[in-house]
């Protein structure tokens, strides 16, 4: 399931050659279990929860948190970028690339409603990533390819309780989105089960929410992760 690289033109400076590189390494992790966080308050149980995922087997965290002010945002984005230091993986902020360059994040995500990738870019730096949510249009991903998005993400793949009324995606998506040379995520209710059946079409990376992040003990937490691990391990294995 590894993409071929993709290399740059011979006319770019050696400097800015490195940096995409570095930035394409950064987005070539991108594989296995992308834990999206939920909407907490607790901040203590949102790293707690967090570092189980990592411990689980997530390869990216991403934090996501549609419902908290810019304090608590600043927090607990902050909180898990110290989670992100001493346990390795991914780490993502969802939707604002001051919040994604102020914590020092990998990267940002961006939905449709979350500004131009050339904004984002301007404002997190040209080594830090930007994935883009592509819903069911293939031509949104191609579009954000070419303007410099590092991974494409499509969903929903199946019924979400996280957004119920979300434009549900088909599965041939992921294997048409393979020759875009960048990571291809799939997202929306998915779970170890399922999650086997995405790999196999293509997906280099699922994005979850309720099927890691619903348990109240980390313990459990990190089953769930595991669960899903075993699930791309899986697919690794029949590739």
């Amino acid at each position: 399931m590894r993409r071929p690289r993709v290399r740059g033109t011979r006319a770019q400076p050696m400097r800015t050659a490195g940096i995409d590189g570095r930035r394409r390494a950064r987005a070539a992790s991108l594989a296995g279990l992308y834990a999206l966080t939920p909407d907490l308050t607790d901040t203590a149980h949102l790293v707690r929860s967090v570092g189980a995922a990592l411990a689980g087997g997530a390869r990216a965290i991403q934090y996501r948190n549609k419902s908290a002010d810019a304090a608590l945002a600043q927090a607990q984005a902050a909180a898990l970028a110290h989670v992100h230091a001493a346990r390795g993986g991914l780490y993502v902020v969802n939707d604002d690339p001051a919040l994604a360059a102020a914590v020092d994040a990998d990267g940002v995500h961006l939905g449709e409603d979350d500004g131009a990738i050339a904004e984002a870019r301007a404002r997190i730096g040209p080594e830090r990533i930007i994935g883009v949510s592509c819903y069911d249009r293939f031509e949104l991903a191609e579009a954000a390819v070419a303007a410099g998005a590092d991974y494409v993400a499509f969903g929903s793949f199946y019924a979400s309780p996280v957004k119920p009324r979300a434009r549900r995606a088909d599965v041939s998506l992921l294997a048409r989105a393979r020759r875009l040379g960048v990571p291809v995520v799939a997202i929306g209710g998915i779970t170890d089960a399922n999650a086997r059946t995405l790999f196999a079409a293509g997906a280099d990376a699922v994005a979850v929410i309720s099927a890691v992040f619903e348990h109240p003990e980390p313990r459990d937490v990190e089953a769930a992760a595991r669960a899903i691990d075993a699930a791309y391990r899986a697919a690794l294995v029949r590739a």
